[in-house]
């Protein structure tokens, strides 16, 4: 039986199908977990083009539980549903990730995302922006600061940053470090993205690379004492459990401590 926690649907703008194409998916591949974490919406509407608007968040929350209800008496496997979101980090949002997502609609858990980041008292985009040591070290801190809030149960593609700084140099070993570091001293698990293995691979130093999972990322990754979650970030139902078998076979190259996460739906 699989388990895969980070789940997209069409609201955040850049996947297809809702809730119910989802789960039926999984249960063809015999998911036993399923945990959905479409981009969360945002009081202050930032970034709406990626996420899903406020008012779509009854309609996702309202989604999952009428799934739950469903197959948690359906025959055949069990299947747990869970009601998740993948945050960007800032204070300001903490009241919100609080009381209304984890508060009055109950969501079982949050992720971590450093997709966007302050750098010179602007947010640029991990994606395309980190292109030299001031943005590196701004994402990497940026990354810290959300893992040492409390709110997040994990951290999603902590090496995403491999996306847009090429070079495997001094300043992306010493923020690797930092990032394994901030990850063993709070107990907070590292995800292993499978939409990485999935995206065109990029040149970097005269050789071809994932953008992320960075693999240089997870062999640093062997020498903490930190825990690894492997997920496909599905963006489509036939994206469920997509390159998890990738994202163990890296693991298991570098020893690496797999957890899963305990809910009950």
């Amino acid at each position: 039986m699989y388990k895969d926690y980070h789940i997209h649907t069409f609201r955040c703008k850049h996947a297809t199908g809702d809730v119910a194409d989802y789960v039926e998916a999984a249960i063809k591949k015999n998911v036993s977990v399923l945990g959905f974490s479409d981009h969360t919406p945002l009081p202050d509407g930032k970034w709406p083009n990626i996420r899903m608007a406020l008012a779509e968040l009854e309609s996702y929350v309202l989604a999952i539980e009428e799934a739950q209800k469903k197959y948690r008496s359906a025959p055949g496997p069990e299947l747990t549903i869970l009601k998740g979101m993948e945050c960007e980090y800032a204070d300001e949002y903490r009241s919100f990730y609080q009381e209304e997502l984890l508060g009055k609609w109950g969501l079982d858990y949050l992720i971590a995302a450093g997709h966007f980041f302050p750098c010179d008292g602007s947010w640029i985009g991990a994606h395309s922006y980190i292109k030299g040591k001031k943005e590196l070290f701004a994402y990497t801190d940026h990354l810290i600061a959300a893992m040492a809030s409390g709110l997040f149960t994990f951290v999603a593609h902590p090496d995403l940053f491999g996306h847009s700084y090429l070079p495997w140099d001094e300043n992306a070993i010493a923020c690797s470090h930092a990032i394994l570091q901030a990850a063993s001293d709070l107990g907070i698990p590292l995800e292993i993205n499978g939409n990485g293995f999935r995206q065109p691979m990029i040149k970097a130093e005269d050789k071809f690379r994932y953008v992320y999972p960075l693999e240089p990322f997870w062999e640093l990754a062997a020498d903490y004492e930190i825990l690894v979650i492997i997920n496909s970030d599905a963006h489509a139902p036939e994206d469920i459990l997509a390159n998890i078998s990738d994202g163990y076979a890296l693991a298991e190259k570098y020893q690496l401590k797999v957890t899963e996460l305990s809910f009950t739906a």
